[in-house]
């Protein structure tokens, strides 16, 4: 089970350079991928920011069915705050990785600010 970054959506719905690599990434954990729901309000933020609505319509209809959208408890927004200072992560990467953590979750990602992290498996695409 594996927790996908924003990044790896965006990569594909903004058609950006390693998109072909997120969607191979995707296809092959189908039925074992999850998403925060931070995750899918920033895409909705950047998808509407640069007048894709219907990007994220698409994004909504079709992947949405086929991931796991998980919420973090308020009882653990302090774990948040201690992993933010313990791993100098921004908000959105000690959100990812305390979700993460908590739910026992593989984290897949291109974001490099993940290599401090050391106590669950990152897969770097």
């Amino acid at each position: 089970m594996v927790l996908a970054d924003t990044n790896i959506f965006l990569e594909i719905l903004l058609k950006q350079d390693k998109k072909e690599d997120c969607k191979k990434f995707l296809k092959a954990n189908a039925g074992n991928i999850h998403i925060t729901d931070f995750s899918l309000h920033s895409i909705g933020v950047v998808c509407f920011r640069y007048g894709k609505e219907e990007v994220f319509q698409e994004f909504i209809e079709d992947i949405l069915p086929h991931v796991e959208v998980e919420t973090l408890p308020m009882d653990n927004y302090q774990e948040v705050v201690d992993n933010k200072k313990k791993l100098n992560l921004d908000f959105d990467d000690s959100y990812q990785y305390t979700t993460a953590k908590n739910l026992q979750l593989k984290i897949a990602t291109m974001d490099r600010d993940f290599k401090k992290v050391e106590d669950i498996e990152i897969i770097f695409l």
